[in-house]
């Protein structure tokens, strides 16, 4: 796993950069510092939010658009909302497969849940590690009884470190930089087109975490 995470670095470190930027703008301003850092970087960036939640209209538009749905979280509560009906519903203009990466709810002292959950109680007391783990295990559930009902649905559980969240698309995909002590709703988020280099790397990492991570099969731990 280290040479996807060292073949990251550069993108992530050029994303930090952009984010630092927009931070200091107003809203016209950052559209058009995204744009001209995008062209000259290559790296594809659309759109920037500087919370997550922010990007949960767009996201609900371009899934009832898209053929593929990819998604890895840290929790999952996205997938109970409204945004990501196209899943349980089939609803769309043509959703064709959805593949899902939660982290397993495994909790034991030290686990990268456990790590997170910690990181969480600097500015949410009650994040505590069973609460998460319930938290990731109910979504999972959740997941799981749609894909039994729908072949083109497929979940896969990860242990690895919550460090963000992707949901791609094969028309762009949508990043989310945790930050510690933050809930991901309020963490940057970055929109990414395809093609570019941010889009490509979202879909490597995604893609290396898939077929690393078992089949679910039953249990949603």
């Amino acid at each position: 796993m280290e040479p996807f995470v060292s073949g990251m670095a550069s993108s992530l470190a050029a994303s930090a950069l952009v984010f630092v930027a927009v931070r200091l703008v107003s809203v016209r301003a950052r559209d058009w510092l995204t744009a001209v850092v995008s062209r000259w970087t290559g790296l594809g960036i659309r759109r920037v939010y500087l919370r997550q939640q922010d990007a949960e209209a767009d996201v609900a538009r371009d899934l009832r658009r898209a053929r593929w749905v990819k998604v890895l979280a840290g929790r999952g509560n996205a997938l109970t909302r409204e945004a990501f009906a196209p899943l349980r519903s089939g609803v769309g203009d043509g959703l064709e497969s959805a593949h899902i990466l939660l982290p397993t709810a495994d909790s034991h002292p030290d686990s990268w849940l456990d790590r997170r959950a910690r990181e969480l109680r600097d500015s949410d007391p009650g994040m505590e590690t069973d609460i998460l783990a319930e938290q990731v295990h109910t979504n999972a559930a959740y997941v799981g009884a749609i894909a039994r009902e729908r072949s083109s649905v497929e979940l896969r559980r990860y242990e690895l470190p919550h460090l963000f969240r992707v949901i791609a698309t094969d028309e762009g995909a949508y990043l989310t930089f945790y930050e510690r002590g933050r809930h991901g709703r309020g963490s940057p988020c970055i929109y990414a087109k395809r093609p570019g280099v941010l889009y490509d790397a979202a879909l490597a990492v995604f893609g290396t975490v898939w077929h690393g991570s078992p089949t679910t099969t039953g249990s949603t731990r």
